[in-house]
């Protein structure tokens, strides 16, 4: 729904309002979902196809969308068909998808696109970034456009959308309308199809389709170097057809050192949000890892204390690493702010250098036993786990959040531990193509020390949570 030119100081903005679709951690669409009425106050909607969410919102919080911390993606809504009859033959069904670029009405999104580029520019100004960063010359390539493209390259019909008012350097905005004028935009189609009922595969929906928008638009189709993606999302029989707002996945926002198995920055958040953080709160990661948990926390829970622990050193450095990064992009953003909420041990997972019930959540991702320890390992190294964060864990009060692949195993430690703790609920997920569990526990009222699962087996150490340094510098090489 377009709506009509306000000023508000030296901008002019065009109100509309708009359905922004984003892609998420499958498993964590409700968590999201949250989050998205937390923030912006919107009711989402959750997609067949999971790991997508809906939304509607007014253009002027649009900004707002790029601080949600549980999405991976975010696009614009063109046109959502919930029930599209597909033609049987591969040849019809693909003539439809033709027919359907000239039709569909894109002004609103394409606006949508141009304010979100206005918004990035700000933010970049913001951070000292005024400059684009130089790239590879290329002859044959043409130079991406700095500035958003008039209406007359967009097909609007004239006096449809407002003129934008980009502050910057005296004749900068001027030049950039003319480059923008001189040369068609380029763009690509993404098409995502799930179903076994299609005749057609995703290659021939984005070849088709792309065909027909070029056609329409006369841009320039580019695979790499591309203004626009244009998404094609099919599931079954609902098809939605968007335009991009990030031009990559927001999951690694916070971690600049990378590991074997370096947890996403936005299934991180999701698992914190399951915990429900509150002020004060001692939350430990006894296997961080790069520590992605304990990061993602101690940026949006602020006035809770993080401690990441590993017994490796070399997790230990990654986290460090981590959280220098954080610390120094904060400063370089103007924060005052003397550090992070946040501390970082290296120790022994079993023997916990903690006191007895002095933590209030636990969280982290445990080996799965495949690119990381064995699965006979996790045999010896679950229980002794559930057992060392009992002890540390406040009776009644305190809660874990546990991610693991090996549900078998983690299934029957936990069987073995019911004095201690008791499962709330197991939100299913996908990680890299695994089916995993993430499991919200509740620590029982019983006291450490009174019930039959209180008795340590005799002492293995942590051998089964140490991997051969020889090994995991094999594995960080393939990662990195």
């Amino acid at each position: 729904m377009a709506g009509v030119c306000v000023d508000e100081g030296h901008e002019l903005l065009q109100s509309l309002t708009v359905t922004i679709g984003a892609t998420v951690p499958t498993g964590f669409e409700h968590t999201a979902a949250e989050e998205v009425q937390e923030k912006i106050g919107a009711t989402a909607r959750v997609s067949k196809d999971r790991g997508r969410i809906y939304f509607e919102i007014t253009t002027d919080h649009l900004h707002k969308v790029h601080h949600l911390k549980s999405v991976d993606n975010l696009f614009v809504v063109v046109k959502h068909y919930d029930n599209y009859q597909f033609k049987e033959t591969k040849e019809e069904a693909l003539l439809d998808l033709q027919q359907l670029a000239p039709v569909l009405t894109w002004n609103n999104a394409l606006e949508v696109w141009k304010m979100n580029n206005s918004l990035k520019k700000k933010r970049s100004r913001k951070r000292g970034a005024a400059a684009p960063k130089a790239k590879p010359s290329n002859a044959t390539d043409p130079e991406k456009p700095q500035a958003e493209p008039d209406a007359s390259e967009l097909k609007e019909k004239p006096g449809s959308s407002c003129t934008e008012q980009e502050p910057g350097p005296e004749g900068e905005q001027e030049s950039d309308i003319q480059e923008a004028e001189a040369k068609p935009l380029k763009f690509r189609v993404t098409c995502n199809r799930a179903g076994d009922k299609h005749s057609f595969t995703s290659n021939d929906a984005a070849r088709d389709f792309g065909g027909a928008v070029q056609e329409f638009f006369q841009w320039k189709a580019d695979m790499t170097r591309f203004d626009v993606e244009v998404l094609l999302n099919i599931h079954n029989n609902e098809v939605v057809i968007g335009i991009a707002l990030t031009e990559e996945s927001l999951h690694r926002r916070n971690i600049t050192h990378f590991g074997p198995t370096t947890l996403r920055s936005t299934l991180a958040y999701g698992m914190l949000r399951l915990c429900k953080p509150q002020i004060s709160d001692i939350i430990v990661d006894p296997m961080c890892g790069s520590g992605a948990i304990p990061l993602e926390g101690v940026i949006e829970w602020s006035n809770s204390f993080f401690i990441s622990g590993d017994n490796n050193d070399m997790a230990i450095s990654r986290t460090v690493n981590n959280i220098n990064y954080i610390i120094k992009k904060k400063q370089d953003g103007g924060s005052t702010s003397p550090g992070l909420s946040i501390d970082t041990a290296q120790w022994d997972l079993c023997h916990l250098p903690l006191r007895t019930s002095s933590v209030d959540i636990l969280t982290t991702d445990m080996p799965f036993g495949k690119r990381m320890g064995s699965r006979k390992k996790n045999w010896d190294l679950y229980p002794s786990c559930l057992r060392e964060m009992a002890r540390v864990c406040r009776p009644g009060t305190g809660r874990a959040v546990l991610l693991t692949q090996d549900k078998k195993c983690f299934t029957k430690a936990l069987s073995r531990m019911g004095g201690l703790w008791r499962k709330s609920h197991t939100v299913w997920v996908n990680v890299g193509g695994l089916h995993a569990g993430v499991f919200v526990l509740r620590r029982t009222a019983a006291l450490f020390g009174s019930t039959p699962e209180d008795v340590r087996e005799p002492h293995i150490g942590c051998e089964s949570q140490e991997i051969n340094m020889e090994e995991e510098k094999v594995q960080s090489a393939r990662s990195e």
